[in-house]
């Protein structure tokens, strides 16, 4: 059992998933670390520097067997975690140690770390982003066609359908992922500029040779997967980056938030819900309730990352010249919690868009509350055909519509406008002659036609291009 009387991060012990916990695990860093170590060193023998092969393979065997007892040592001594590092892998590699961080500075590896690490989980990210937008499209063909009551400023307005609402969501969530990929198809590694960004160390090292000393950066980023490295920096690369991929994350929380509102809603008017396990509880105190926790736990974790934002763009903002220091331990905190959210975020809404409950009756009832009030403009131009004066017919609907609005606001009643407008001889409307105009699907426009369209011509390309990375399920920890 963990110690109880330390605290721990919620996004780390009950929300983020295993794979983004170790994305930013200090082991994923230190072994990243030394890989940088080793690319280094390779690429400079590459270019002619006394390095042998013996040296490279000593590094490579210890790569993963980090002796963090020798490093936590030497940390106390130092005060300098890279130092320490160097020393304890100096310690296993007797024969490489003159040559470990040849040349380098601590933000080759710390820069190139961060860089790695945060295209790493931006790749976790978006994997999740197409297994909900995967879920949803399914869900959204499924109920194209089944009508329901939409809502502007949450007033009854026009007819809408279900699949056709899930499209809104699909749409916020394919934006984001546009970003993502914008993201991903940009980045870069900071290389190995030295002190200031002049890549002074390597002139020195190579002889004053400029060729070698950007094909050294070119090396490296080619070793490690990358398409190229900044062009220019300081000793950091540009913290506009953190910020860039805060601003992702915080664009795919924004579209969660909408999402989850929604679904707060729908469960409040009883039309849809998020799934409710069998020994669930939905209160302590009243027995019957089931409230959506996971739609409110993602609008909790995406008010915290959207809020989050601020921290990486005040960063930016701020650094002095070259480089200063105050960056790193807010970044410490503000990058990796808030993909550890997003992360946390997209958990919950693969579980819900997995085992959506939609309660059709429940809608149908809802829309023949209202639609008698939307159908009077139909209802105006059928009496009209039968021979009806248009002026008068308006007339006489703006009064029932207002006597049938007082019955169910004022009295409690049950909507009855279309009972008074049959008992009106001068519409010349039997019950059946209205209940045909009143079908719903009479009402939702090109919504089926929009869902069918959209899914098939813009989502399911990106979903079959990416089946590779779609996620089944997702348990919920808590």
């Amino acid at each position: 059992m963990k110690d109880k009387n330390i605290y721990e991060s919620p996004l780390n012990s009950r929300y983020a998933s295993k794979e983004m916990k170790e994305v930013f695990s200090p082991d994923k860093k230190f072994r990243t670390w030394r890989k940088l170590w080793i690319t280094l060193a390779q690429a400079e023998k590459e270019l002619g520097l006394d390095i042998t092969d013996e040296q490279i393979e000593e590094l490579i065997k210890f790569k993963d067997d980090i002796n963090y007892d020798v490093a936590a040592e030497r940390e106390k001594a130092v005060r300098h975690d890279v130092m320490a590092h160097i020393y304890a892998y100096g310690v296993q590699c007797p024969n490489a140690k003159r040559i470990i961080h040849l040349g380098a500075t601590s933000c080759y590896v710390g820069d190139n770390t961060d860089i790695i690490v945060m295209t790493e989980a931006m790749g976790i990210i978006r994997a999740k982003v197409i297994s909900v937008i995967s879920k949803l499209a399914d869900f959204a063909l499924e109920y194209k066609d089944m009508p329901t009551l939409g809502f502007t400023h949450f007033q009854a307005a026009q007819l809408t359908t279900v699949g056709k609402r899930a499209c809104l969501w699909i749409q916020d969530l394919m934006m984001d992922l546009q970003n993502i990929d914008f993201c991903l198809e940009n980045i870069k590694l900071l290389g190995s500029k030295g002190t200031t960004g002049t890549q002074a160390s390597f002139m020195e090292l190579f002889d004053g040779d400029e060729e070698k000393v950007k094909k050294l950066d070119c090396l490296i980023a080619e070793k490690l997967g990358f398409r190229g490295v900044f062009p220019v920096s300081g000793q950091t690369y540009s913290r506009k980056l953190d910020s860039m991929f805060a601003n992702v994350l915080s664009g795919i929380a924004q579209s969660c938030t909408k999402f989850s509102n929604d679904m707060r809603l729908l469960q409040h008017l009883k039309e849809m819900e998020e799934p409710f396990e069998k020994d669930q509880i939905g209160s302590s105190a009243m027995a019957y309730k089931r409230n959506p926790m996971r739609s409110e736990r993602i609008a909790g974790l995406a008010r915290y990352v959207i809020a989050d934002v601020i921290n990486p763009a005040i960063t930016a903002a701020t650094q002095w010249f070259e480089r200063t220091l105050d960056d790193s331990s807010n970044k410490r905190i503000a990058i990796p919690e808030a993909f550890l959210a997003t992360d946390a975020i997209l958990n919950i809404y693969i579980n819900v868009a997995d085992n959506f409950v939609v309660y059709p009756k429940v809608i149908e009832k809802r829309i023949m509350e209202e639609l008698p009030f939307m159908a009077t403009e139909n209802i105006m131009m059928d009496a009209v055909k039968l021979g009806g004066d248009r002026q008068e017919l308006h007339e006489r609907i703006r009064v029932h519509s207002m006597e049938a609005a007082k019955v169910v606001k004022v009295e409690g009643g049950k909507n009855d406008l279309i009972d008074r407008i049959v008992n009106d001889p001068a519409f010349g409307l039997t019950i059946n002659d209205i209940n045909k105009i009143l079908a719903p699907k009479n009402f939702i426009g090109r919504a089926p036609g929009q869902v069918k369209e959209y899914i098939e011509k813009e989502v399911m390309p990106v979903i079959k291009e990416n089946e590779s990375v779609l996620i089944g399920h997702s348990e919920l920890t808590v």
